[in-house]
């Protein structure tokens, strides 16, 4: 077995003018078909965005189809036209007692889909998600998932949310906790107590600093969610440091806001590209990491639903 111990990192070699052919054409099918392309052009899109992100010499493959995503876009609009149309017939009842229940029915379901949608999402991105052959997985129940969301949200309301801090932990810890990466495990150290305090001193400082201290806050962020999370391998754990600055955030969100107000969105590909150069620069893997021995362990899913739940209720990945 070679000597992995080195520091190793992803690096995403995509350019703003390949991303941008794509948007392009994403955008006149997804008009042309009155917007039932667009299952296949999210598809395009993570395929390249994919491809173009390196692991040690190895590129990632999403394996989703447009076909499957179409499937659970399809799936995702029913739940939606379902629901609105709960509201409608509630409204044109007059009834108030009927209005009201149509209402707290409506918002509870939408509560309700985001944990659904959380779960959907993650199994299915993580099975069409691979490095060298080996895929993703998500382990993780949604009978679980839901305690732990609606026991949050319930407690988060009552404290005047307070708790919110650690729903948000225990939220992300379950959900980190059971992604595999072949026979490679993830755990998340981050804590509700740690959490609430990085928190509370990034909104008192953004407050007297009239904004100028978010950027600061950003990399406070980013930089507790990546040093909290660790690999498991063979019993030992391999850390992921983050080396993000908040000069580093400062350059990339004014440069990213300028470019794309300036273009009038159409530098947008450029400004994801920006992004997701400076996020996997700013991530590094130290530990005895042996690429080589890791197996695949996990199964087939293309159940498209959660992904396309998560994306109208713009929830992204944990």
């Amino acid at each position: 077995m070679e000597n992995q111990s080195s520091t190793k990192q992803i690096y995403f070699a995509g350019s703003g003018s390949s991303l941008f052919g794509i948007y392009i054409v994403n955008a006149i099918l997804t008009v042309i078909t009155l917007g039932l392309y667009y299952p296949w052009a999210k598809a395009a899109t993570l395929r390249y965005l994919y491809q173009e992100t390196e692991l040690e010499g190895s590129r990632f493959t999403f394996h989703g189809t447009g076909k499957e995503m179409f499937f659970g876009f399809i799936k995702a609009v029913g739940i939606f036209i379902a629901l609105y149309a709960l509201l409608l017939w509630a409204i044109f009842t007059k009834d108030p007692m009927t209005l009201y229940t149509a209402f707290a029915v409506f918002y509870v379901a939408l509560i309700l889909l985001i944990p659904i949608a959380v779960h959907g999402s993650m199994r299915y991105r993580m099975a069409k998600s691979s490095w060298r052959g080996i895929h993703f997985g998500y382990r993780g129940s949604l009978n679980e998932l839901l305690k732990i969301f609606v026991g949050g949200f319930i407690l988060s309301i009552v404290t005047l949310g307070i708790y919110s801090a650690w729903f948000t932990m225990n939220v992300r810890k379950y959900v980190l906790e059971n992604v595999r990466f072949g026979s490679i495990k993830f755990h998340y150290t981050g804590t509700g107590g740690d959490f609430f305090v990085l928190v509370l001193k990034g909104y008192f400082l953004t407050i007297i600093t009239l904004g100028i201290y978010s950027f600061w806050f950003a990399k406070d962020l980013f930089n507790f969610y990546i040093n909290n999370l660790k690999l498991e391998q063979d019993e030992r754990l391999i850390e992921l440091r983050s080396t993000a600055t908040g000069g580093g955030f400062f350059g990339l969100i004014m440069v990213n806001v300028l470019i794309v107000l300036f273009s009038l969105g159409l530098a947008t590909p450029w400004a994801t590209v920006r992004t997701l150069r400076f996020v996997f620069s700013n991530i590094l893997i130290e530990g005895d990491l042996d690429l080589n021995s890791i197996s695949q362990t996990e199964k087939a899913y293309s159940d498209a639903t959660g992904e396309d739940v998560a994306d109208m209720m713009d929830i992204g990945l944990v």
